[in-house]
């Protein structure tokens, strides 16, 4: 039987007007607080984040957007099946962008329910220009919850990001405050033996690399729906209900581990999309990833929800508690990580990665292509490298994510697409296959055809890889279930496959998620020819070609409309 809360929730929706859908938005600067000072940043309707836009499956959605900066604009709707005009990334299917002064008006038909987000795509402006979706089912869900909290956690720097870029570029370790000492060495001497910490410094500084070198950017504040962790956002509840917490990383650059300690957390739905149920003490989240789960509070306590950044070096928090304002209490932080060489898919016998281009190693009198690594085997667990999990905690993996329903086409990949994920540390250049992004021929699919992409990360860092307008089956060996994701994280080393049937037909954005890994190149274009298609193919800006002229001359039109990248 429903709560009678849940009795007036439901009766509070229905009775909505059918334009629920509509919204207006305006993007605008203002200043916000960072670390205790006030900035200047870009923000949606003049907050970080923007409101949550609350949608309806089956209805259709009318947002305007409002371009009041003096620069041009976007806004990308994460994770939403609609047409490639309407998907918000400047220079593919024939959007531009918002120009300073103009509205655009964004239509489209609403064919899923779930949690979502919505962020620019123009440079590096979804460091602030970013908001939650919540799409409610046409048909009733099945997880009941008698309360209901988006949980948009967030980074925010108190610099302009266009300057982190330029830091970034000039020393790609600016911002890696925790690089090992001599005392590190000295340590690691009386824990592994003079031999071994001696090997494994030179296997690190051979690569121009530091183990600890888990995320590039550091000093930002950590957020909760915009709150730092001393501002304490509060979900309140009653002992014994059922809470379904969205949680959202919509940060720039930050994994985060998440957890609520004295709570078990049931996650029922991955990336939008519902799962069989598995209970966890924690995940760990990509950039750009989204868990839905159910918390059941027994006693009347205030608890943390915690999410701490992969590189320890902050956090954001928000309590649950049965009166507003009340403050659970803050967990013991964990040590740093150091990656180590097994993280990396290597030995100590091994000293360099294929992927990664690094300069100035040849005339140090180090052969580079003698000791590259040969792709990694496909791996599916991201939990597992340089965690500092406590041990006996039950961490989500993907082996664990099941599709709550079983699908209907299981039938093979016709063709394996390899990603390799590469880069140059020495440039802080991000690349596929080699190649940036104003570089890379697109990715061509056929309509109907049915792929396997396979990621092989040849790089130091993982890298949450995203697909714009439609959905990965995740091969994690759970058969005709496997979970549907729009977002994958790709640990250091590893490998990642997922299959799709294109369907959705227009030039794709698929791209790394770190948002400086993207702007500095890890992106390309994902083709699905319309159907039929045999003597054309569309173009990244969605005009008809043939197939035989090259696109090279009109890949630098969209490059130089996508803000910068």
């Amino acid at each position: 039987m429903l709560s009678p809360y849940r009795l007036a929730a439901a009766a509070l929706f229905f009775a909505l007007p059918v334009q629920a859908g509509t919204y207006d938005l305006t993007v605008e600067t203002a200043e916000v607080t960072v670390g205790g000072s006030r900035v200047e940043k870009m923000t949606i309707n003049g907050g970080v984040p923007g409101p949550t836009l609350r949608l309806r499956e089956g209805e259709a959605a009318t947002i305007t957007v409002t371009n009041r900066t003096g620069e041009a604009t976007s806004v990308h709707w994460h994770g939403i099946m609609l047409p490639g005009i309407m998907d918000g990334s400047p220079g593919f299917n024939g959007f531009m962008g918002i120009a300073p002064g103009a509205s655009y008006t964004y239509t489209f038909d609403i064919r899923q329910s779930g949690t979502y987000w919505y962020h620019s795509h123009s440079g590096t402006q979804d460091q602030s220009v970013l908001g939650a979706i919540v799409i409610e089912p046409a048909a009733p869900s099945p997880v009941e919850a008698d309360r209901d909290y988006v949980v948009l956690l967030g980074d925010i720097t108190p610099e302009d990001s266009d300057r982190v870029l330029r830091n970034l570029k000039a020393d790609p370790g600016y911002y890696n405050y925790n690089k090992r000492t001599l005392i590190d060495f000295f340590r690691d001497t009386g824990e592994q033996g003079l031999g071994t910490a001696l090997e494994d410094r030179l296997h690190w500084g051979a690569m121009r690399m530091d183990p600890t070198d888990l995320a590039d950017v550091t000093g930002y504040e950590f957020l909760v729906n915009g709150k730092a962790p001393e501002e304490n956002e509060t979900f309140v509840f009653k002992k014994g209900e059922r809470i379904r917490l969205r949680i959202i990383n919509g940060s720039a650059m930050t994994l985060f581990d998440v957890r609520i300690p004295g709570l078990k957390m049931k996650v029922v739905a991955a990336d939008g999309n519902d799962v069989v149920p598995v209970t966890v003490d924690e995940f760990r989240m990509g950039v750009a990833e989204r868990y839905d789960v159910i918390v059941e509070p027994e006693e009347d306590v205030a608890y943390t929800l915690f999410a701490e950044a992969i590189d320890r070096v902050g956090y954001a928090r928000a309590t649950l508690a049965t009166s507003a304002g009340a403050e659970g209490p803050i967990p013991e932080r964990r040590p740093r990580a150091l990656l180590s060489m097994a993280d990396m898919g290597m030995t100590h016998d091994e000293s360099g990665m294929s992927g990664m281009d690094h300069e100035g190693m040849d005339h140090q009198g180090m052969d580079h292509g003698s000791h590259s690594m040969q792709s990694p085997p496909r791996e599916t667990r991201p939990v597992g490298w340089a965690s500092g999990f406590p041990a006996g905690a039950k961490v989500l993996d993907y082996g664990d994510l099941h599709a709550l329903t079983p699908h209907a086409d299981n039938s093979a990949p016709a063709r394996t697409i390899e990603m390799r994920l590469t880069g140059n540390m020495e440039r802080y250049v991000w690349t596929l296959n080699g190649a940036r992004f104003d570089e890379a021929p697109p990715v061509r699919v056929r309509y109907g055809e049915r792929v396997r992409l396979s990621f092989v990360n040849e790089t130091m860092m993982a890298h949450p890889m995203h697909l714009h307008g439609m959905f990965f089956e995740l091969e994690n060996g759970s058969g005709d279930r496997r979970p549907l994701k729009d977002t994958v994280i790709v640990p250091p080393g590893k490998s990642v496959s997922v299959v799709l049937t294109a369907k959705e037909v227009g030039a794709w954005p698929l791209h790394c998620h770190l948002l400086y890994h993207m702007v500095s190149g890890m992106m390309t274009r994902f083709i699905v020819e319309p159907p039929g298609t045999a003597e054309s193919g569309i173009t990244a800006d969605g005009a008809v070609v043939p197939m035989g002229v090259t696109e090279h001359g009109r890949a630098h039109d969209a490059h130089a409309g996508h803000g910068g990248m």
